[in-house]
């Protein structure tokens, strides 16, 4: 039985690195600093360690074989999931080029609600280390970043000591949109966040008439969203007030029609904040299960996020129409591979395709895959790189257990080679 601590985390998407693990065997137990998700996904017990082919037990070698072989007549396969490491995202986009394939991470529809905004007008975003420094005022806009990352607020708002603030204590936090569902963005001493609430729908309206206030446009309504304007008036003069007022959002939250049209609103009020003399910046909320790594190596690989297509023998990038799943349903892909190497409930799409599926140990089916391959997961079973939600650190991951699995980009590297 071993102790490691200092133990970074692929999947809160806050790169948290103080984990304490105790490993017996294959059995890993978090006894420091977990939380609601970092933990169920580190205790997750090894199960299925052979690869199947249509249910049965083969050789690596021959699950790799068979998944070549399904790939090697297909004219337009799709590689869907994209849950992995930095090595394992490389891997599949030269699977992806020597196959011809679509490559469609599983969050890119959320995720391209912030590329639309950041393509057409772009951003002015921070790191969390700026966070941890320097803000004074968190406003959030339509999400709750206790439930995203439990630790968001112990580690970036509530930390004991910070470079240009005299004490933590004194930050404002406001929420917009959505209610807190715990008490992590209460302040040590007991200061409670202001909550302006309202529903999903509202929430376009009540960002584009904070807008109008920052930039002093009159508003001719008491009211929007069930807020009064004074409130938000309150809110608009606070930004214009704060030393580092930090603006975050999650565009995985924001479900309605053209919400990459409110991304957009809230990355001009962030402009035009800086505008007025006082700095300003935006934090988008996200990086759980490997999205941003799937992006960011995609984007400094063929210059593209994670929804291109190599058919033609480049990549081609389209966010519409490259949609993987909806490829699948309107019968214009004819194979699928899956990989997701974090959660062994994020299961492929249904279909009647040859299905090749790279995933975490543990995954059950309603359809067995015609090729599963357990793998194991960055940062238990084997070392890796991951980047967290700023993408601008590329986290160590650690190798915690000796489970004999391979990596993923290990048999993705083979499924390419027999190709």
């Amino acid at each position: 039985m071993t102790e490691i601590t200092e133990v970074p985390s692929p999947f809160c998407g806050i790169g948290t690195d103080d984990l304490s693990i105790q490993v017996d065997g294959a059995t890993l137990k978090v006894t420091a600093n977990g939380c609601s998700v970092n933990t169920p996904a580190f205790e997750q017990a090894l199960a299925d360690t052979s690869p199947r082919i249509a249910g049965q037990a083969v050789s690596l070698e021959a699950a790799t074989s068979k998944a070549a072989e399904l790939l090697r007549n297909t004219n337009q396969p799709v590689i869907g999931g994209c849950a992995t490491d930095v090595n394992g995202m490389r891997a599949l986009l030269a699977l992806a080029d020597k196959a011809g394939a679509v490559v469609d991470n599983i969050n890119f529809n959320a995720a391209r609600r912030n590329l639309l905004a950041m393509q057409d007008s772009g951003w002015m975003n921070t790191t969390l280390a700026e966070v941890k420094n320097r803000c004074d005022l968190l406003l959030i806009i339509g999400t709750d970043p206790e439930v995203f990352a439990p630790r968001f607020f112990e580690h970036f708002l509530w930390n004991e000591q910070a470079m240009f603030l005299d004490s933590t204590d004194q930050r404002e936090v406001i929420y917009l949109g959505k209610e807190p569902a715990g008490q992590a963005a209460v302040s040590p001493s007991g200061k409670k966040p202001t909550v302006l609430a309202c529903a999903d729908a509202d929430l376009p309206d009540v960002v584009a008439v904070l807008s109008a206030l920052v930039k002093n446009q009159p508003i001719r309504v008491e009211t929007v969203g069930d807020i009064a304007v004074a409130q938000l008036q309150t809110v608009a003069d606070k930004l214009r007030n704060a030393r580092y007022g930090v603006v975050l959002w999650s565009a995985g939250k924001l479900t309605f029609e053209h919400a990459e049209l409110t991304v957009q609103t809230i990355c001009n009020i962030v402009k035009d904040i800086n505008m007025l003399g006082t700095r300003c910046s935006g934090l988008p909320l996200g990086g759980k299960e490997g999205d941003y790594t799937a992006n960011q190596t995609c984007g400094w690989t063929t210059g593209y996020p994670a929804r291109v297509n190599f058919a033609k023998g480049y990549p081609e990038y389209d966010p519409f129409l490259f949609d993987g799943q909806a490829m699948i349903a309107n019968s214009e892909a004819d194979a699928l591979v899956w990989v997701h190497a974090y959660n062994s409930t994020a299961t492929p799409p249904k279909t009647h395709l040859p299905t090749i599926v790279i995933g975490r140990s543990g995954m059950t089916f309603e359809r067995e895959p015609d090729v599963f391959i357990p793998v194991g997961t960055p940062g238990i079973d084997h070392v890796g790189h991951v980047y967290r939600m700023d993408s601008v650190v590329a986290l160590r991951l650690k190798k915690l257990r000796d489970s004999g699995l391979p990596s993923t980009a290990a048999v993705l590297t083979a499924i390419e080679q027999a190709l």
